[in-house]
Order: structure tokens, then sequence, then C-alpha cells
């Protein structure tokens, strides 16, 4: 009995040592299945992670390539306009030209028809001067010494008519010469220094940490700034700086202010942002109205209309050829004034007229026609301002009639300030390719073998080939370039044309 206890007893534990171990096994088995599906689902959402992460990224490249493409297709947009504009003054001009040489023809065909009339009058006087001295002959001595005179009178009509010419001529010249001393007087007075900007702003950072707050978890903070104010922001490796880029500088200046205030606020995100832009966009508005505020008191003008002084604040924010606009037509409103108490007129219409002379500029696109046109009209159409404004923005590109000596100063002032020695800064490129196609322009006129574009694009030397090209030939070559230059170049001031012809012989004695 004792050894069969023993045995039942070994075989009863061995049952539950095999139990056990068969039951520590399925539960391992078990575990070990459990971390295997959890590691699945583990993998599962680092997989759905990160294609949210490349969807993301992607969403972003695809909206800030949308961005570019639509600011091209603006840029391409005003481009089309521009060169539309063009092809309508072009034509303008050539209508000008046509009706120019319609003229020219028809004085011919009258000095043709003088000629006939003179060649009749010269046979008829010659017969007549026949007959006379046969009555000469027989007549009194008063009688043929009054005939002499008048005979003398006839016969110096052409002397006395070139006399007259050129006595006028001279007095001419002396007006010329009085306008220039008037003129270099008044410019002498004014002293401006030359404004350039760029299509860029720098904002400044009190560490390098705002960058990061700036672009926000996964970019949401600089896609929603840039959104929201139409510009870029541009973070690089500049240390503490941010670059905003646009070519609109009403844009660039409201996200300049709207930056600004975030970084100082501290608080960066979508929410906050949208505020600071509203913001930015009300203090932009009242810096533009500051801004035509402070230059009538700057002119000491009278007060405008609101609205013409919002327009006049707004050429703060524009540039022409990197000269600030409204510096340039302060500067043209005092030219015009300074010139105008020299000519004994009104200097405060002469103001008005320089200073609003390129209002049209930052008129959208619902105002039709050139700047000038445009311009003239918003000021007509507010009826604040004298005929004499009105009609000096409308001429001062030659556009409509002039009516008024203040157009004529308007003019001289606008192209003395723009054509000041370094007051306008042209690109490098912009630079190289106008003395390429200066040079382009001369070389494919035949008979040029030479062309030398000199004093930084505004003077073009020609040299021909004398066997081809006669003196005559030069002369009308080089009216041709001229003509060819302002019919395919844009450029301000004026370019000169040389032709060069000479012939050269040498000999050498041995």
């Amino acid at each position: 009995m004792g050894t069969d206890s023993v045995i039942i007893g070994f075989v009863a534990g061995s049952l539950v040592a095999a139990g056990v171990a068969v039951f520590v096994y399925y539960r391992q088995k078990k575990t070990a299945n459990e971390r295997v599906q959890e590691r699945c689902r583990i993998a599962e959402r680092e997989q759905a992670l990160k294609l949210e992460e490349l969807k993301s990224r992607q969403e972003l490249a695809f909206e800030k390539r949308m961005a570019e493409l639509e600011r091209d297709f603006k840029d391409r947009e005003i481009e089309l306009r521009g060169r539309e504009d063009e092809a309508v003054s072009a034509l303008v001009s050539i209508e000008k030209e046509r009706d120019v040489l319609d003229r020219r023809g028809r004085d011919l065909d009258e000095k043709f028809e003088k000629l006939d009339s003179r060649k009749d009058q010269l046979r008829e006087l010659t017969s007549e001067y026949r007959s006379r001295l046969q009555e000469i002959g027989q007549a009194s001595m008063e009688s043929a010494r009054e005939q002499l005179i008048e005979l003398a009178k006839r016969e110096c009509e052409d002397e006395i008519r070139e006399l007259k010419n050129d006595i006028l001529g001279r007095s001419e010249k002396e007006i010329e010469g009085e306008a220039r001393k008037t003129l270099i007087a008044c410019m002498q007075r004014l002293s401006a220094l030359p404004h350039e900007d760029v299509t860029a702003t720098i904002v400044q950072l009190p560490s390098e940490d705002m960058k990061g707050r700036i672009i926000g978890r996964e970019g949401r903070n600089i896609k929603s700034f840039e959104s929201m104010t139409g510009t870029t922001l541009l973070i690089d490796e500049t240390p503490d700086s941010v670059l905003i880029s646009s070519f609109d500088p009403v844009r660039r200046e409201t996200a300049r202010v709207a930056l600004e205030s975030l970084v100082k606020d501290g608080r960066i995100h979508p929410s906050s942002i949208e505020e600071a832009v509203k913001q930015a966009e009300i203090d932009v508005k009242q810096s533009v109205v500051d801004s035509g505020e402070d230059s009538l008191r700057r002119l000491r003008l009278s007060r405008m209309h609101p609205e013409i002084v919002a327009a006049l604040g707004g050429l703060r924010l524009r540039l022409s050829n990197n000269q600030n606009s409204l510096e340039h037509s302060l500067e043209v409103a005092n030219l015009c004034a300074l010139m105008a108490s020299e000519l004994q007129l009104d200097t405060d219409i002469a103001k008005r007229c320089g200073l609003l002379h390129d209002i049209g500029k930052v008129l959208d696109e619902e105002h039709e026609g050139s700047h000038a046109v445009a311009g003239a009209y918003f000021l007509k159409r507010l009826g604040s301002e004298t005929p004499e404004v009105v009609n000096s923005v409308a001429a001062h590109h030659g556009e409509v009639p002039a009516e008024s000596p203040y157009v004529g100063l308007v003019m001289i002032a606008d192209s003395v300030s723009a054509m000041r020695p370094g007051v306008r800064a042209d690109s490098l490129d912009g630079y190289l390719q106008r003395v390429r196609s200066l040079e382009d322009i001369a070389s494919s006129v035949e008979g040029v073998t030479e062309a030398y574009a000199i004093q930084a694009g505004r003077e073009i030397r020609v040299i021909v080939c004398p066997n081809k090209i006669s003196e005559a030939d030069a002369a009308l070559l080089s009216r041709k370039i001229r003509r060819q230059i302002e019919d395919e170049m844009q450029y301000p001031g004026t370019i000169k044309v040389t032709v060069v012809r000479e012939q050269r012989f040498e000999e050498t004695a041995k």
C-alpha cells in the first residue's frame, strides 16, 4: 500500500506538473501573440502618422506652388496690360507722325504751287519791266523814281523776310537762354536726396527661438500669415531676422506692421495672426492718410478732398524705377513753385499741379486709361481742384492739349526730378539689357559697321562704312536709328545718337 500510494502520488504530481507546464506554455503563447498584435498596431499607427505628415507636406507644397503660380499670373497680367498700353501709345504716336507727314506733304504741295505761281509772276514782272523801261524813256523824273522804288521793294522782299527771320531767331535764342538760367537757378535752390527701396523688407527678431514660433507646428502659423497678408516669409540662416517679400508695397507694409506686432506680443497662432493683420491694415491706412496730410503741411497748402489726401499718401508706398513716388511728387511741386515765382505765376496752383501730377498711379484697374488721364478724371470727378490743376495732370505726358502754362512747368519739373543723376537706380541686369538693345538696334541697320553704347546708355556711337553711306544718308540713318529706339525701347531721359562717317588713306614712305 505504501508503494502504491507513492506511485499514485508521483503520477498525480507528474500530471499536475504537466498540466501546469501546458498552462504556462499556452499562457506564454497567448502573451506573445498579444505582443505581436500590439506591435502591429503600433506599426500601423506610425505608418498612418507618417502618411498624414507626408500628406500635409504635399498639401503645403501644393498651396505654395499655387500661390506662386497666382503671383506669376498676376505679374504677367500686369505686364500684358503694360504692353497693351504701350501698343496703344505707339499707335497714337504713329497717328501723330502720320498727321505730321500729311501736313508736311500739304505744305510741300503748297510750296510747289507757290513756286509755280512765282514763276508766272516772274514772267509777268519781266514783261512788265520791259514795258516800264519803254515808259521810263518817255516818263518824267519823279514818276521814274517812284517806279524804281516800287521795283526795288518787290525785288528785296526775300532779303527783308530773311532779315526778319534772323532777328526773330536771335530773340528765340535769347529767350531760351533766359529760360535755362531760370531753370538752373530753381534747381540749385532745391536739394533732395534720392530715395531707394527694394521689394523685400527685413524684420528684426529678439532671438532665434522666435523663428520656430513664427513657423508653428507643421508650418501652420507661417502658412496662415502668408495667406492673410498675400506675402512670402523667407526664413533662412540669417541671425535674428525674417525677410518679407512681395511686389505689392501695401501688402508688404501691412505684413511688416503685423509681424512686428506679433513678435512684440509673443503670442503667435492663427487667431492672433488674423487680429494682428486686421489691425495692421487699419494702421497702414491711417499712416497713408497721415503721409498725405504731412505732404500738404510740408508744401503749406490748404486742405484737399479726403479721397485725394488718401490717394496722395498712397504714393509713399509706390516706386518708379526705385524712386519713391511721393518724394518725387513733392520735389516736382517745389520745382513748379520756384519756377512759377520766377515767371510771376500763382505758386499755390503750381504746387498743386506738381503734387498731384502722378496721383493716377495709386488708382486701381477700375480707372481706365493711363495714369495721367485716370488721375485727371479722378480729380475732375471729385470737383475740388481747379481746371488748371486737372489739365496739368492730364497733359503732363502730352496725351491731351495744354490749356495753361502750368502744364509746361509740370513737364519740365517732372523731367528734372526723374533725370537727376542717382535718383533712379537701375539694376545691373536692366542696365546691361539696355546697352545690348541699343547696340543691337544700331547694328541691325544696313551700312553700320560698329556700334558702341557709352555714357551709361545715354549715347550710342555708330560707325558707318563711307563707301556705302553718303553724308546725306548718314543724316537719314541717324534719324532712322533714333525712331527705332523710340519705338522699341523704354528708357528714362534721352538717348543721343551719333553717326561717325570717316574715310582714311594711308601710305608708307620708304
